[in-house]
């Protein structure tokens, strides 16, 4: 059974500036790598849809989706970007690629849960994990994974899921979103102190936290997270589970210090399939968050796929 690829061309006119990190050579970059190694042709592409409002509101407070579309709609027609706040810029692309972002894992959701595919990568921008229910921010406007999650839950029906976060920076909007709802178990990592500088203390009982210091590499996380992480999913037993899917922790990557390499995310991921294997069928949507050097970002995004289509 084929592994989807979604991904679209609206996501690369989402522009911040000359200079800003998160820019849409990082989608180049990696569907470049994937045609190079030969994983292109392995994969089921499908062009991403747009979310609705309906959708979106399963997440995010309706007054802030409702918000959002109206100043998003308003840079796009001016023709001129906006800062939103310091780190994230909208311009008149945002619009439709934010609608593509979170659009692609409301659909990767639904193809999975139909059987067409066992899993899903989302090669989309912008991100969302920073994205809470009703405030943008870290280059994030609306969150796709707690999009996803909820759509599962409250259109499909499931009961349990899990969201497997492993950016360098706390999925503090995901968490504001997911905390409380028993039907959700969220486990990420991330460097700590670092920006959002939240996530020491957990918002709710349904999250694993894991602070990481600085300079820790793949060993030592790798423990962790067989100590942290797998023994809440077994006993959770999710239907189904989503990844923030962020490659900043790389020991390339300027935004974080952390040294993992791309067989530490290879040796994640296997983990998380082997999670989804035992309790949900094998069914994963993962989705693109972070990382910002652009050769370790195409390579570890590489060394991720090529588990979920087990090659």
């Amino acid at each position: 059974m084929s592994t989807l690829f979604y991904s679209h061309s609206d996501c690369r006119l989402h522009d911040m500036g000359p200079g800003h990190p998160e820019c849409p050579q990082r989608l180049d970059a990696i569907s470049d790598h994937l045609l190079a190694t030969g994983l292109d042709i392995a994969l089921l592409h499908k062009d991403a849809p747009m979310a609705t409002l309906d959708q979106l509101e399963r997440a995010h407070a309706a007054g802030y989706v409702l918000q959002l579309k109206d100043l998003l709609e308003q840079i796009r027609d001016a023709g001129e970007p906006k800062a939103l706040d310091p780190d994230t810029v909208a311009c008149p692309g945002t619009w439709h690629a934010a609608l593509r972002a979170a659009g692609a894992a409301v659909a990767a959701t639904d193809e999975v849960l139909a059987g067409r595919a066992r899993n899903a990568f989302c090669a989309v921008r912008p991100p969302g994990h920073h994205a809470t229910r009703d405030e943008t921010m870290g280059f994030c406007f609306f969150n796709n994974v707690a999009v996803a999650a909820r759509h599962a839950l409250d259109v499909h029906g499931l009961k349990r899921v899990a969201i497997i976060d492993f950016d360098v920076h706390h999925g503090n909007g995901t968490e504001d979103i997911v905390a409380g709802d028993d039907r959700i178990l969220m486990c990420s990592f991330f460097q700590h102190p670092l920006y959002p500088y939240s996530g020491a203390v957990p918002k709710g009982t349904n999250m694993v936290n894991v602070p990481i210091a600085p300079y820790t590499r793949g060993p030592d996380l790798r423990e962790t997270i067989d100590m942290m992480w797998l023994p809440r999913l077994d006993e959770f037993r999710p239907e189904m589970l989503f990844i923030s899917a962020g490659f900043d922790a790389h020991r390339e990557d300027d935004l974080g210090q952390l040294g993992l390499v791309e067989a530490d995310y290879e040796w994640i991921t296997r983990r998380l399939v082997e999670v989804a294997d035992r309790h949900a069928g094998g069914r994963i949507v993962s989705c693109l968050e972070g990382g910002y050097s652009l050769s370790a970002l195409a390579r570890s995004v590489a060394a991720h796929v090529r588990v979920l289509a087990d090659m």
